[in-house]
């Protein structure tokens, strides 16, 4: 043979061998192993039934809502079928309907309580005269006006002497205004205000107002600044008595040897004005 023709069939020897030697490159994802396949199937498996649990959970509770008003509706229906049986009855009997009203519950210890206006009258027998006093719920004891209060010992007790602490404006019967007072000791109270301590001696004394008589412990100090000369705490308020914020003198003045007739008081009360003493 020609060395040309053997030159060719060379090349093209080599040229199909090269091609047989090359991959064609492709752009497909290498194969899956057992164990990928299988994972990935569990994974797509466990999707699927959470959506399937969710839609058959949302679907569940469409139907018990749709039970309930069912139930609902069903009740309303039998409720309206009894209303109308009864309004037949009522027009076949041709009567007037009745109305009952239902009475509210009254508290019974409300009953056996005194009603007190936010300032009231007051007398004090052992002193002979009357005095105008200030119903307070936020003070805890009652306090009295006092003047030249002098501490003294009798047959091995403490005792005070006093004289009422009172104003040109206060009611009173006059003839007891500089009268001397004397009474024993209860006990001593500490009182503390912003100019400081002080202790106060406390006496017991018989109070009338209204239909209450009862002995009330009274604080002794000078009141003869304020708007009242007595003031009621809710030690003496206690189970016995109740305020209505919105009156005052719900109970007539009593009378004393010397003061003036309880009928007068209406005069002495119209000129009396609200008190934002303490």
């Amino acid at each position: 043979m020609r060395p040309g023709v053997l030159w060719l069939i060379a090349g093209l020897s080599l040229s199909i061998a090269g091609c047989a030697a090359t991959q064609p490159e492709t752009n497909q994802p290498p194969p899956l192993s057992e164990a990928s396949f299988n994972s990935r199937i569990l994974e797509l498996e466990s999707q699927l039934t959470q959506q399937c649990d969710t839609r058959i959970d949302l679907q569940q509770r469409q139907l018990d809502h749709q039970q309930a008003l069912t139930a609902d509706i069903r009740e309303v229906g039998s409720l309206l079928r009894y209303l109308r049986q009864d309004v037949q009855q009522l027009e076949a009997r041709g009567e007037e309907p009745v109305i009952i009203r239902e009475e509210c519950e009254v508290d019974e210890s409300l009953t056996t309580k005194t009603l007190l206006g936010r300032s009231e009258w007051v007398g004090l027998p052992s002193l002979g005269t009357y005095l105008k006093a200030r119903v307070d719920s936020g003070a805890n004891t009652s306090s009295l006006s006092a003047a030249e209060i002098t501490r003294f010992e009798r047959d091995g007790e403490n005792w005070v002497r006093f004289k009422l602490a009172l104003n040109d404006d206060d009611v009173a019967v006059e003839s007891q205004r500089d009268e001397w007072v004397e009474a024993p000791i209860v006990r001593r109270v500490r009182i503390i205000q912003a100019s400081g301590e002080e202790s106060r001696p406390v006496i017991s004394l018989l109070l009338t107002l209204g239909p209450i008589r009862e002995n009330v412990e009274f604080t002794l100090n000078d009141r003869s600044h304020l708007d009242y000369p007595v003031l009621l705490g809710r030690r003496f308020l206690m189970d016995i008595a109740v305020i209505d914020v919105a009156d005052t003198y719900l109970h007539e003045r009593p009378e004393f040897p010397g003061g003036e007739p309880a009928d007068q008081a209406t005069e002495d009360e119209a000129v009396d004005e609200d008190d934002s003493e303490e």
